[in-house]
Parts: C-alpha cells; structure tokens; sequence
C-alpha cells in the first residue's frame, strides 16, 4: 500500500533548477514538506505520551482506542515519510517499505480473532461439556456439564451456537457498521455509551435472520415440544425462556446481569427474542463492563440458552460458599416466591438461609414478601401480590434446604471452586438448576473488620445488609432514571430504591452504594464485588433518610450511614481503582505498541542510525526527524546565494544568519539586495528572539571562564573520536519568517537550535516549540548541557524532554505578550550555551549554569 507513494510527485532537485525555473516556488513546497513533516512528528510524538499513560494500566479503554490510536501512529509515520521523501529527492524509499511491514505486523494483532471450531447451529444439552464455552458460551456450557457430567436436573432444551450469531451478523452485513459505530464511545462519557447502544441496537433488531438460522432454531423448538408431550395433546403451547449466553459469560468474570433473559416465550416470538438477546451485547450497562473489564470485541459472540419454561413456585440464588467470608463453610440460600428475576434484581428482599455442610439449616432470616412474579397465559410475565398467608411465610421446607445443599457441594467439588447457582421449584416440587458460574467473593484470606458506632457523628442508616465490604465517603446522588446515571458526578456515594445491575455505568465512578432494597445473592451485588464498590442494601430508608447532595460516610463493613466525613474511618477507605493490567484489551495494547513505542535508534553518529535498522514507529519518526533538519540546512545553504531570496542580516550578531521571508515577514523587500538590517524585520517572533540574542548583558569582547580540564575534554573528544561528517554542521543559520510565524534553525559547529513559532492575538494559536541538540564535548558533558537547558525551560513554564543530548521543549496556548518574553529568554539561552561543554566539568555544573542564567548572570560572574 504505502510503496505506491513512491511513485507519486517526482520533484526537481536543486541541482536540476535552472534559471528559469520558479526558486521560490520550489523553495516553498519543500518548505511546507518540512512543516508538514514537524507537525507529524509532533502528533507521533503525543499517541506515545498518550499510549505509555493507558499502559500504566489506570485508565479505561476499549478495543476503538486501541485501533485509533494504532492507526495515527502509522497515519504520521506515513506522512514524516513522504515528506522527507519529497524533501529529499526521493532518497530514504526503503522507508515506506519498512513501515508497510511494521504495518501488516500491527494489523495482524488488532484483528486476531478466536475461531469457532463447529458449523452447527443448534446442539442439544446432551452434546455439550464445559469445554465447549468458544461454540455456546459460558452458561451454556456449564448446564451442559451439570446435565452431562455431574447429573443434576436442568429444564430440557437446547443452545443456538455462537457460530449462528456470527452467521446472523455476517450475513445482515452488520459487523463494519458495528464497528463504525463503536468508534464514537468515550468511556469517560456515558451519553456517548448510551448513543452507539441505541444505534446499534436498532441495527440488530431491524435486520432479519437467515432464513437456515431461523428454520434450525424452530425445527429444534418442535422437537423439544414433541419429546415434552410425547404425542399428547398439550393443555397449552410449550413456552420457553430464553437467556444469554454469551462467550465469557459466567466464567472468570460474571457479566451479571449485563446480558437479556426472556422468560415465557411462545413459538411465534422466539426469532424476536432471540434478536433481542444479541441486541442485548450492546446495551449501554453490557458495553460500559467490558469497558472496565478491558475485554476485546473480538473475542465476544453471544449464543442463546433455551429452555422449557419452568413455572416456579419457589426461586432463588445459592452459595456454595459465603462470599463475603469465605472462611466460613456455610452455604447461603436465598429464596422468593413465583419466578427469579425478583430474587435478583432487587425488587424485594428475599428469605435468607445460612445451612452447613451436613444440610442442617444454621440461621434463618425470613423476609415479608409482599409480591411475586409469575407467566401470564398469554406470554411474557406479570406481577402479583403474594397470599396474605404466604407472605411472612418461610418459601423453602427443611427438605428443599436439604436438597439445594447437596447440589450446591456437588457442584463446588465438581469445579473445584465455590459456585454461584441459580434455581428453581416447580408446582411438582423438583428442583431444577439454571445456572452455575464461579463465586465472585471478597479476598478468600481477609476478614472483615469491626468497626464500633461513633456516636459523635449523626447516623443515618442504623443496619443494613452489607454485600460488599469497605468504606466510601461522598455527597449523595439519588438515582431513579437511566438520566440520573447519565449525569452521575464522579466520587459521589448512589443512593436509590432498589439495585439494578444498570448500576455498573457507573460503578467506576461512585464511592459507594446504598438501596433501600436487595440482597447478597442479587446480580448488582456480584458486580459491586467485582468492581470492589463498598455497598449497602435492604435499608428500608436509605432514600428518605439520606438526601441527595448531603456528604456522607458509607461503612459497608458495619452497615451504617454516617453524615458528613468521618475521619476515624478514613483508613478503611476504599480506593476506587480499577485497574487494566492483566485484561484483554491491555494485552493487545501491550502487543502493538511494542512495534510503536520502543526506541532503538539512540545515536545519530552510529552507523546503525539507517533506514534498515528501524524496528519500530518510534525508530521511523526520529531518524526522519533528524533527517529532515539535515536536508534543510541543506535547502537553506542552497537558497541563501540566491538574491532576492535569502537575505543576511548585517547586525551584530554572533552568528551567520539568512532571512527568508514567506510573506509580511520584512517591512519592505528590494530584490536586488541580498542583506537587511535589524530595522526591517516585521514579523513579531523574530523580532522578540533577536531582542534576546542581542541583548547587552552579553560582553561579546570579554573572554569566558573556561575549565582547563572542561577544554581538555572537548579538544580530546574532537581529536580521538572526531564527529562525523554528517555530524558536524556548517555555520549559516537561517530564520524563515512572517509576520507572526518563525522558524529559527542556528547551527554553531556541533551543535544546533530549532525555534518554530507562531505569535498573534489569537491565544488558541499560539505556540513555541524548541529543539537543541549536540555539543563537542563527551556524551557527559553533553547531556550536563541539556539538562542545564532543561531546567531553566522548565524554570520558564516550558513542557520539556531529554534524551542524551537532546532537548525538546514547548510552550503552547499563551498570550502574545508571554509568547515574546519567552522568545527573548530564548534568544538569551542561546548565547549563553555557546561555550557551555567547556564548563560542565562537574555535576554541580547543571545547577550552577542554570542558576546564572535564572539570575541574569550571563559572564558566569561569581
């Protein structure tokens, strides 16, 4: 691809200019390659800052940043090249090939994809195991294992495979327009978060599914009807439940919640439904998890559980283990009449069961249960109060507790790891289980401490049921819409009704949760465990007791609510972090930026500072760099013979200096003179720079204090390891100017200075970028010299870096006023390096020289 570049735009050199060609034209493209080649540079030179930061592992991002920023690396790579080619007379092409290989290298790592190894599109639960998660996801695969493996009862049914969910999306051409869409989220912007959701959405529900998908999934559903009625005529259709299962889903992490489940589905909405479940990937609380949990796109294809329709006279969650001590060898049972979306989503609080691991019950806590939620005969769901006489009345008998127990101990000892089940009771008492994932639980070697009630501070909430331990301090915010989570203040504590697993959107942001209703064993609670957000629920009076923008103190170790800040709890607090590192997308970073970020090419007088040793994008944008100034001074020493172009500055200055003026730059141009005078500058700039290098405090006649061992030094460097050709630099420098922009390039023996900047009344636009670099001195007393530099920039409010011998500094966005001074103290600092390799005999010298110069002592004084 990028070798086709070399065959565009065949310039004229120099030499091949005669005289009747337009100079100054040609002089003005190579010029604005040379600009353009900067402002890459510049760009590169901010994805790597960008990127090194995201590899910290702190910030969130997704597989777009990742893409995008990989893009304009290799976009301005590009563009350094082809303008060094152009200003080079098409001398380093080995470069567009070097880059079209680091190129293909990154590509291969940005779209590596897991592959399916099945073509079928539906298999019975029969035929699934637990290595089969890759073909029908983490919950599918898991209830194939029970059913299959370990021989506990699951509802029968069968799992539409992930190799459908990619034929669905292929076929209805909706993965580029997917992809296109994910470009626009900003993780740090959840409006952002909930427009690509609606849109993409929308994509999905609006495509239709082949037609082989939807024969295959309706073919399967028959056939679980005829073996559930054996040839009977049935009372009603068989309905399902539908539920997500998506690749990684119930397995290291729990997407909990994150994903659709549709319950109670007649035949003729099951192609509905099923859409609907893959729409679900990308709803607002789905995209924001993987988000925060750095999993790729990639790697992400939902399949979908489904099952006959049990209708549940009892529901609920068990753990095989208690999840916030798992110390303790309890198990923890919670129970809700009717169907077990109510004993997840927080909707009522359920009965509570502590039993042992001989199944004899422990403790009980047993909830009022005002309502339940049942099918409607129709389809879909309804809610119902629950009888007068069942409502304070415990939903499991000592049998069914007895029962769940076994199942859940087979099942921890099946996987070798504490299980999170799901179950249910139907009208004939059996028990059927729904799902097993891994315990998502507090540290398994850490306790919870106890904290007394500090009776100096006002309590809020006296007890409430602790999911997930910690202490987070905050104003309120009440959240009873997805608008209040759009506009959810970072560090401030939730407070709302019920949990919601929406909650994750913003489980990055907050310090902590508090809800008037939940439980332990409820979906948001898995996610604040897994996001280590210290949470409360099942208050009563969390919403009518804390009022919104009230600062309080969450001690989810102990239950309570303090208002205002409590210091005494300050050490308990929990930080809020949610580092990448280990995650998916961090690995991917961490792959493609070993081919952006890495530099090899540290010495430009080593024989190895070619083309062919580029490695990286890196390598590629500083040998062009410095390349580009080669070739300049090269344009620059050829322009400054030409009359009428180049014009000398006669003025006492210490060095040999050419105008070039681009337009407005001069008061008056005569074109039949090659010298002017300080008086005709116009350009407001170089004005300011000159202001500096002639500045009197300078005594040009008086000879410096120079270090005999510092002089020893230089003469020694020059005569034992003498720089190269290409290394040492002539002694004309060149100002290319207008009325408000410059470009300054001084070159004194080994050493040179580029200034480029621009000066208005337009703050936005203003700018100075500065580079220095060499020295005949050893590499010591080189990079003595740069870091001297370094530290007045920076006494000067610059941004700067160094790299051995290299300075690069920039002031950006100031005043005009500002912009000037600090092109005068510029033009200062460069006189005042002009003997400094001499001088930097010893550490000390770094602080001392920059000291002088802060302190206007430009003869080095004592």
């Amino acid at each position: 691809m990028f070798k086709k570049l070399k065959l565009f735009r065949r310039n004229k050199s120099l030499e091949e200019i005669s005289s009747e060609d337009n100079l100054t034209e040609l002089f003005n493209f190579k010029y604005s390659c040379f600009k353009m080649l900067l402002d890459s540079n510049s760009e590169f030179l901010n994805v790597i800052t960008d990127i090194e930061e995201k590899l910290l592992g702190q910030q969130v991002f997704g597989m777009s940043y990742v893409r995008s920023r990989s893009a304009k690396a290799v976009f301005h790579a590009l563009r350094m090249i082809k303008n060094l080619d152009d200003l080079s007379d098409h001398r380093y092409a080995l470069l567009f090939d070097i880059l079209e290989n680091i190129n293909l290298k990154i590509k291969e790592i940005l779209f590596r994809k897991k592959e399916i190894s099945t073509s079928e599109l539906i298999l019975p639960y029969s035929t699934i195991n637990a290595e089969m998660a890759d073909r029908v996801g983490g919950k599918n695969a898991n209830l194939g294992e029970i059913h299959s493996r370990i021989g506990l009862p699951i509802p029968s049914g069968f799992a539409i495979t992930t190799t459908a969910f990619e034929s669905f999306l292929l076929n209805s051409a909706l993965f580029d327009e997917i992809s296109n869409k994910k470009t626009l989220l900003d993780p740090d912007n959840p409006e952002t978060i909930k427009i690509v959701s609606d849109d993409i959405r929308q994509l999905i529900l609006s495509a239709d599914v082949p037609a082989e998908i939807e024969d295959a999934i309706l073919l399967a559903y028959a056939k679980l009807a005829e073996d559930r009625f054996s040839g009977k005529i049935p009372d009603s259709p068989l309905r399902i439940s539908m539920r997500s299962s998506a690749i990684g889903e119930d397995s290291e992490l729990s997407f909990a919640g994150q994903y659709l489940t549709v319950l109670n589905v007649p035949q003729e909405h099951i192609v509905r439904s099923y859409k609907e479940i893959v729409a679900s990937l990308y709803s607002p609380r789905a995209i924001t998890y993987r988000l925060n949990k750095g999993i790729r796109d990639e790697d992400i294809a939902m399949s979908v559980a489904c099952l006959q329709m049990v209708e549940s006279v009892v529901s609920g969650v068990m753990y095989s283990k208690n999840p916030l001590n798992m110390l303790e060898e309890h198990i923890i049972i919670t129970a809700v009449w009717g169907l077990g979306p109510y004993a997840v989503d927080g909707v009522i609080t359920p009965d509570t069961y502590t039993v042992g691991k001989n199944g004899q019950t422990i403790s009980s806590d047993i909830s009022r249960k005002r309502v339940q939620l049942i099918s409607k005969p129709d389809g879909d769901l309804m809610e119902i109060p629950v009888a007068d006489a069942l409502q304070d009345k415990p939903c499991l008998t000592a049998d069914n507790i007895a029962v769940l127990a076994g199942y859940a101990m087979k099942l921890e000892e099946h996987y070798g790891y504490p299980q999170d089940i799901e179950w249910a009771i139907d009208n004939s008492g059996s028990i059927f289980i729904l799902q097993s994932r891994s315990l998502r639980a507090e540290d398994s070697g850490k306790s919870y401490p106890v904290l007394p009630l500090l009776t100096e501070y006002p309590l809020l909430i006296e007890k409430g049921v602790t999911v997930s331990g910690g202490v987070g301090f905050g104003p309120a915010f009440h959240v009873s819409s997805e608008k209040d989570l759009m506009n959810f203040p970072d560090g401030a504590v939730l407070v709302a009704r019920h949990s919601s697993t929406k909650f994750v959107m913003v489980m990055k942001k907050t310090r902590a949760i508090v809800t008037d209703m939940g439980n332990m064993a409820g979906h948001m609670a898995t996610l604040a465990r897994e996001f280590a957000v210290p949470t409360i629920v099942s208050t009563d009076v969390a919403t009518s007791h804390i009022h919104n923008g009230v600062y309080v103190t969450v001690d989810a170790y102990s239950g309570r609510v303090y208002q205002g800040r409590v210091p005494e709890l300050e050490a308990y607090q929990v930080t809020g972090e949610f580092p990448m590192k280990d995650t998916p997308v961090y690995g991917v970073l961490r792959e493609v930026s070993d081919w952006i970020v890495p530099l090899y090419l540290l010495d430009p007088g080593s024989p190895d500072f070619a083309p062919s040793f580029c490695r990286t994008l890196h390598d590629i944008s500083r040998l062009v760099h410095e390349l580009s100034y080669s070739e300049m001074f090269k344009l620059g020493d050829f322009v400054s013979d030409k009359t009428g172009l180049a014009f000398k500055l006669k003025d006492f200055i210490p060095l040999d200096l050419y105008v070039i003026d681009l337009g407005s730059g001069l008061t008056e141009t005569n074109m039949t003179v090659n010298s002017i005078t300080t008086d005709k500058i116009a350009s407001e700039p170089f004005r300011a720079l000159l202001k500096g290098l002639m500045n009197t405090g300078f005594q040009q006649n008086q000879l410096r204090p120079v270090a005999f061992k510092g002089f020893l030094s230089v003469m020694s460097e020059q005569m034992l390891s003498p720089p190269s050709a290409s290394e040492k630099l002539g002694n004309r420098s060149y100002a290319i100017i207008s009325d408000k922009y410059m470009n300054f390039s001084s070159r004194v023996g080994y050493h040179y200075s580029i200034i480029d900047s621009y000066c208005s009344r337009i703050v936005n636009m203003n700018y100075i970028s500065f580079s220095f670099k060499g020295g005949a001195a050893d590499d010591v007393r080189k990079n003595r010299r740069a870091r001297t530099i370094a530290k007045v920039l920076q006494s000067l409010d610059f941004g700067i870096d160094v790299m051995g011998d290299r300075v690069n500094a920039k002031y950006l966005k100031h005043e005009m006023h500002h912009i000037k001074d600090k092109l005068d103290m510029l033009g200062r600092l460069l006189q005042f390096t002009r003997q400094m390799d001499m001088l930097m005999t010893h550490e000390a010298s770094v602080d001392q020289m920059a000291e002088n110069f802060l302190a206007g002592n430009y003869n080095f004084e004592k």
